[in-house]
């Protein structure tokens, strides 16, 4: 029987409807931390997608293989050296980025691997972020759910920080679109996002 997800599961995570709308139908995607493979059925119900999804962990993988998605076992830090240059057409890193230890070397293996790149991540720079680092403790948000000593995030950043790290990785920013949970932001959207999702190329 065809899963579907449910309405409660897509609010939790606001960014897959961003993501879909960049999505052409029928597209090749690879989905890298794809976790227990949620978006890639996401986009594979509303977008008719092919997909594979990378994810390292055990119990992700047995979810993603009960959800009918095709999956590798594989560590994103050493690359994506399975994958052939322009393979896919979009490479996808939803809310991912900041756990990776070599962020720059997977920015340049999506650029290779795909024809184009999606990546979402928590926005550092939210205000409610700010006010807890003023008042001397690291954030915790819904965006942000872990505490300092058990977090596995290890590369947190600003919507500035991540444009710069595009600029330095020859990334051309194609969209970006910045969320308050479900609302789209866009009057300071470095201090009132509290998500942020970009689509990017290769610079020609």
């Amino acid at each position: 029987m065809k899963q579907t997800i449910s309405p409660s599961a897509i609010a939790a995570r606001p960014d897959f409807d961003a993501i879909a709308a960049w999505i052409k139908p029928g597209a090749k995607i690879l989905d890298l931390g794809c976790g227990d493979g949620s978006l890639l059925r996401y986009l594979r119900d509303t977008r008719g997608v092919f997909g594979y999804g990378v994810e390292i962990d055990d119990g992700n993988l047995l979810q993603c293989f009960r959800n009918g998605i095709n999956v590798i076992q594989n560590d994103l830090e050493a690359g994506l050296s399975g994958f052939e240059s322009d393979s896919f057409d979009y490479v996808i890193l939803s809310q991912t980025l900041q756990a990776m230890r070599h962020t720059e070397g997977i920015i340049g293996e999506i650029l290779r691997v795909g024809k184009e790149g999606i990546v979402s991540f928590p926005n550092f720079g939210y205000w409610k972020n700010r006010m807890q680092v003023i008042t001397g403790h690291m954030p915790v948000s819904q965006a942000l759910p872990y505490h300092w000593y058990d977090t596995p995030n290890i590369h947190l950043c600003t919507l500035g920080d991540f444009e710069t790290l595009c600029c330095q990785c020859n990334a051309r920013i194609l969209e970006r679109r910045v969320m308050n949970n479900n609302r789209p932001v866009h009057f300071l959207p470095n201090l009132m996002g509290m998500l942020a999702i970009y689509r990017f190329e290769r610079q020609r």
